[in-house]
């Protein structure tokens, strides 16, 4: 580029574009500058085009699309002169890719290159193909790119270039490589003396013996030397020596080429290499020099893989553990890391674990290392070397590291500490005590097949009955316990409870009278089995007590019209059957034993099993920009939101053959019904919020401030003010707030807000128009957060109680409060939590936007053809039926459009419109006014113009037609904030739909607007 001066310039005018506006504007200026030279060629000069040519790849590297030109840049690589032949190779190498035609044009060129004697050519040819050859490529020039590998009369720096870019090109076709004539001239480029040369050969030696070790078998005693000499550092050049270690490169990839190889029989050659892996072992160590560090520590732990590939001796094995123990109690995290790691891959090699067993202190101790990479590793070397001889300490630790655990690592936890514990267990007792204390200290993240798998054992054991049954009854003694606690509290008495007669609090009323108590906390998949319970506690009274049996028939009458057909047909059952006297002794007789199968548990923890580095990948994918926080004192969650009735849109529900009837523990009739598993809302409380969402319907002010309470106008989602003295700062929050409640508006768990003293999560549940919102307010900080305040500002639409909030949140410590949520009517408002602390001398002050939203209160659902239409018919024009022409849409494809709507919980029913352009949707919204009512939705796109459509809404309210029409248009079209229009009065008929000033109404009874040929 010497000398171009009109490069320069160029390079120099985009550098002083003030915008990206500008800077495409002097760009596009320089495209058609550049393409008008082209199409003149008479005047196109070698200079003016090496030129051009270099203008458009910088260009390129800007991130601009550069879709002409390719041409002249490939004929550059035929130029007689360094120059523009130079410019070719590059421009062309960064330009196209190995499919790109224009390459054909040149592999005669580049061949040639190749084959001539000008060793600038050979490298720049060689550059080229190494970097995008394809299997063109491969085919035309793998035999003259092995002619220069093996060529005695090339420089040192051509051979080098040959051997990656053979590499290159057998990566691409195997089969440019012979087997039965590559074998023996690799063996001899092993002997060759140049260290750069040899680690290139040795980059294409581990791919050749990663797909057929069979045919280089000679190679091994090779490498072998190689080692040798370089573990001696006898004949290494100083600019191949990096901080005093003979290229560590060269070692790694010659060790990995002999793990390719199952064994080595030859005992001398076996000998000299664990010599020089002695030697690798006891001469490394941490030092402060971090390079020197990481070139050392990559020597070392391939080399520990490749002792545990070859099974070396026991005490080469010890020493390997030895190691790995100290580095594993220093304070680098990196280091810890990786000696965690190849210490749990050394469980794969017999007769260490005992040696391992030795540094079990130091790796319970890793439990509690702030970075939770090391957590994991930690975690996951402590199960890989649990055993009858220490499983009970192991266990007793993870439950005791589980009260402060965070999130991300709790389900893993809870899963690993349930499979020890049943692998493992002196006794059966204490696998009880085991399970029920995971259920009680980590109840959202215990799957069901734990607590499936705790029944199924209890069962199955007779003697272990009497004393599950006590166990749980200790825990319904608790104030406030998990659901899943009750669920297997429930069963296991409803089963075994009459086994503690005589004991003090035990009788059946008593037993029924703690049980009962539960019901108003838990979910509607939990009612069927208390139903069950209670109808066992009925069978098993003798004498009968009428006032117990009056009590629970009650309980059955009132369950007798729910809307869930689950607990309906339980509730009329059981009390039809609790009439019929000995009758009911042989329908609700005792639970069979469970067919002996595989364990579930472990069954599921290896699906679930990554390696060490996906894990890792997948950890950095998933951490957040802030400290991670550490729940120092769990506050048991006080049940869920009270049951609800929720329709069933398919009629009855769907149960398993007799092979699933004994999988899923709720109570029986005469087989165990299946009940839908609780979802696992919390496993990504911490993670990234990466969801484009729709905009917000808070209504603002022209300030971008929020309409609180009252009408009052408040700043909401911005930052915090914080007074210090008497003056007034603020503190800026981490992350977007908006995107956070935005992401929250299609989630049910995430961070909501954080700053640098506090992260405030949501979890939240909603069945019908009931919700419960779990707030986990956690303090960063190694000081006390104090004078904490929260308080709801609801909208009228919204019945909300919020638990009392801890006025001190203990540092780095979490509280839970939990907020029941009650929707009374269709809207779009949304409520705000005020939130205040005090940090050392600051008052801190937040207002947020609670995510308890419209299309929190739908639940999807598909409809047939003789489903929708009566009902579409029936919802005949406004205001019931709302029609809009929607202008601006965001132009989305229809596949991109059904995500959409699907994620709003709109669902798209397929096939009811025979226009495939369109699309009908349908879904039920549950409120105190309108219990479940079926909203229909249909959307009319043009194939032609995008941006624009035509939306149908209708539902049997008026209010909900024209909020959920508004909630729709909000997502598919950037509204600017203002005032919100009214909907439409129930009493008053209005002639049309309400629509914004820019997109006119048109009155749903519109012919055109209804389903072509069908209404």
């Amino acid at each position: 580029m010497t000398g171009m001066r009109g490069l320069s310039v160029f390079i120099s005018d985009i550098r002083n574009c003030q915008n990206k506006e500008l800077e495409r504007l002097r760009i596009d200026k320089e495209l058609g500058n550049i393409r008008t030279c082209f199409k003149n060629e008479k005047v196109l000069t070698p200079y003016k085009k090496k030129k051009y040519v270099w203008k458009m790849l910088y260009i390129h590297l800007l991130g601009y699309d550069v879709d002409f030109g390719h041409m002249e840049a490939v004929s550059l690589i035929s130029a007689p002169k360094y120059p523009e032949k130079q410019v070719g190779y590059i421009v062309t190498s960064c330009l196209l890719n190995e499919n790109n035609d224009f390459l054909r044009l040149a592999i005669n060129t580049v061949r040639n290159d190749i084959i001539g004697r000008n060793e600038t050519f050979q490298c720049l040819a060689l550059t080229l193909v190494g970097n995008i050859g394809g299997r063109e490529f491969a085919e035309s020039l793998a035999p003259d790119v092995q002619k220069l590998l093996i060529s005695s009369s090339c420089r040192p720096l051509v051979r080098k270039k040959a051997a990656l870019c053979l590499l290159r090109l057998f990566r691409k076709n195997p089969d440019v490589v012979n087997v039965d004539g590559w074998a023996d001239r690799m063996a001899q480029l092993l002997d060759e003396r140049d260290l750069g040369v040899l680690t290139s050969s040795t980059s294409l030696l581990v791919a050749l013996v990663s797909n057929n070790h069979e045919a280089y078998w000679s190679c091994l005693p090779k490498c072998v030397k190689i080692l040798e000499r370089l573990a001696r550092n006898q004949d290494v050049p100083q600019e191949y020596t990096y901080y005093g270690i003979p290229s560590p490169w060269l070692q790694v990839k010659t060790m990995r080429a002999l793990q390719y190889f199952p064994t080595i029989e030859d005992p001398s050659t076996r000998r000299s290499l664990f010599e020089v892996l002695q030697r690798i072992l006891m001469g490394t160590d941490v030092v402060k020099n971090v390079n020197k560090n990481n070139a050392s520590h990559a020597v070392l732990f391939e080399a520990l893989s490749l002792v545990m590939h070859l099974d070396a001796e026991k005490e080469m094995m010890s020493q390997c553990v030895a190691l790995l123990g100290k580095f594993i109690s220093v304070r680098e995290p990196n280091i810890r890391y990786l000696g965690l790691e190849n210490m749990t891959r050394m469980l794969m090699v017999t007769d260490v674990q005992d040696i391992i067993k030795k540094h079990q202190a130091q790796i319970i101790t890793s439990l509690k290392d702030p970075d939770i990479s090391i957590r994991r590793r930690a975690l996951d070397l402590l199960f890989g070397m649990c055993d009858v001889t220490n499983a009970k300490d192991i266990v007793e630790e993870l439950l005791q590291y589980l009260s402060s655990a965070e999130f991300a690592m709790r389900e893993e936890l809870s899963l690993k500490a349930a499979i020890l514990a049943e692998k493992f267990a002196p006794d059966l007792s204490w696998y009880v005590d085991v399970i029920l204390q995971l259920i009680d200290k980590a109840g959202d993240f215990v799957s069901d097949d734990i607590w499936f798998r705790v029944v199924q054992f209890v069962t199955n054991n007779q003697d272990l009955q009497p004393y599950a049954a006590a166990k749980t009854r200790e825990y319904l003694e608790k104030p406030a316990i998990h659901e899943t606690m009750v669920k297997v509290s429930a069963y296991i008495l409803g089963e075994y409870g009459h086994l503690l007669a005589g004991r003090p609090g035990c009788s059946p009323r008593e037993m029924f009278s703690i049980i009962h108590e539960k019901l108003p906390t838990v979910s509607a998949s939990t009612i069927p089995i208390l139903l069950s319970t209670y109808a066992k506690i009925l069978l098993h009274t003798q004498p009968p007590d009428l006032e117990l049996q009056n009590q629970i028939w009650a309980i059955f009458k009132k369950y007798e019209s729910c809307i869930d057909v689950e607990i309906q047909q339980r509730a009329v059952e059981y009390f039809e059957l609790s009439k019929k006297g000995a009758a009911l002794a042989d329908v609700l007789a005792e639970m069979p034993k469970f067919p002996e199968r595989q364990s579930s548990l472990i069954k599921k923890a290896e699906d679930a099993e990554d390696t060490a580095d996906q894990s890792a990948i997948k950890l950095r994918a998933q951490q957040q920009p802030s400290n991670a926080l550490v729940l120092a004192a769990p506050q048991p969650v006080n049940g869920t939101p009270p049951p609800v009735k929720v329709p069933s849109m398919s009629g009855s529900q769907d149960h398993d053959s007799a092979a699933q009837s004994h999988s899923q523990p709720n109570g029986t009739l005469s087989k165990v019904e299946p009940q839908p598993p609780s979802p696992d809302l919390l496993s990504d409380l911490l993670g990234p919020l990466a969801i484009e969402a729709p905009p917000g319907s808070l209504p603002t002010d022209e300030r971008g401030g929020s309409t609180g309470a009252g009408g009052v106008p408040d700043v909401v989602d911005g930052a915090a003010i914080v007074p210090v003295g008497e003056q007034m700062h603020t503190v800026e929050p981490i992350g977007n707030i908006a995107e956070r409640f935005h992401a929250l508006c299609l989630k049910d768990s995430g961070v909501m807000y954080e700053d640098p003293y506090i992260q405030i999560g949501v979890k939240a549940e909603w069945q019908g128009h009931h919700g419960r919102l779990v707030l986990f307010l956690g303090n960063k900080n190694t000081s006390p957060l104090t004078s904490v305040q929260a308080r709801i500002l609801p909208p009228v639409h919204l019945k909300m109680e919020l638990s009392p909030v801890p006025e001190t949140i203990p540092p780095r410590a979490q509280v839970q409060c939990p907020l029941e949520v009650i929707n009374i009517r269709p809207s779009r408002d949304v409520a705000v939590l005020d939130f205040s602390y005090k940090f050392a001398t600051h008052m801190v002050n937040v207002k947020l936007r609670l995510p308890a939203v419209l299309n929190k209160f739908l639940q999807p659902i598909q409809l047939t053809t003789e489903e929708f239409f009566p009902q579409w018919r029936s919802l005949s024009g406004p205001p019931l039926k709302l029609q809009e022409v929607l202008r601006g849409v965001r132009p989305l494809p229809l596949p991109e459009m059904v995500n959409l709507f699907n994620s709003f919980r709109v669902s798209i029913c397929p096939g009811l419109d025979p226009n495939p352009n369109n699309l009908v949707a349908s879904t039920t919204f549950y409120s105190e006014s309108t219990r479940a009512m079926l909203c229909l939705v249909r959307i009319e796109t043009d194939p032609s113009d995008r941006t624009q459509l035509r939306m149908t809404v209708a539902s049997g309210d008026p209010t909900l037609t024209f909020e959920l029409k508004e909630y729709i248009k909000e997502q598919l079209i950037t509204i600017p904030t203002g005032p919100r229009a009214t909907p439409p009065s129930p009493l008053a008929p209005a002639a049309g739909a309400v629509a914004q000033p820019s997109s006119p109404a048109v009155a749903a009874d519109d012919p055109g607007a209804l389903l072509a040929g069908l209404l």
